[in-house]
């Protein structure tokens, strides 16, 4: 059986909505999110990468798993990254919050990247307001690799917008 390699608009909105009705404060990140940024899809999507309040990392397993979805990586507590053959791949990164706004996700090296609080914001699409990596944040977080050719188109989105 074939993986499913793409996720739609649908899917992204159907992942959009749980994520509310748990109540998780929550950002898109990745190329969904240099598209909620945008305003618009640019490009076909692998996966759906999300950043999220790591206080709820247990809820949102257990929810994910009952749905479906199967633990495809898990680099705990930096990332984990699910699949689900109806919505596609979850890419989930637990953030610590702070009450400033401000915030911290574990490496991989054992230390913290840190988040000034404007790197969070929120867009309008398919006309609902959805919580985003902002600009400056995703700027930065197409830093510090070798850039794909998904990485140059989401960058070139960023320099237009």
């Amino acid at each position: 059986m074939t993986r499913k390699e793409i996720t739609t608009k649908e899917d992204l909105m159907k992942i959009i909505e749980l994520f509310e009705s748990i109540g998780i404060t929550y950002w898109l990140d990745g190329g969904w999110g240099v598209d909620i940024l945008a305003g618009r899809q640019t490009r076909p999507h692998r996966d759906i990468d999300i950043d999220f309040d790591e206080k709820y990392t247990e809820k949102l397993l257990e929810i994910l798993l009952k749905m479906g979805y199967k633990i495809d990586t898990d680099w705990s507590p930096v990332r984990i990254e699910l699949y689900s053959d109806e919505l596609g791949y979850l890419d989930i990164h637990p953030f610590i919050l702070a009450a400033d706004g401000t915030s911290k996700q574990a490496n991989l090296e054992g230390g913290w990247y840190e988040f000034e609080k404007d790197y969070f914001d929120s867009m309008s699409f398919e006309g609902k307001i959805i919580p985003c990596i902002s600009l400056k944040g995703q700027k930065i977080f197409h830093t510090g690799y070798e850039l794909r050719e998904k990485d140059k188109h989401d960058i070139l989105i960023l320099e237009n917008l």
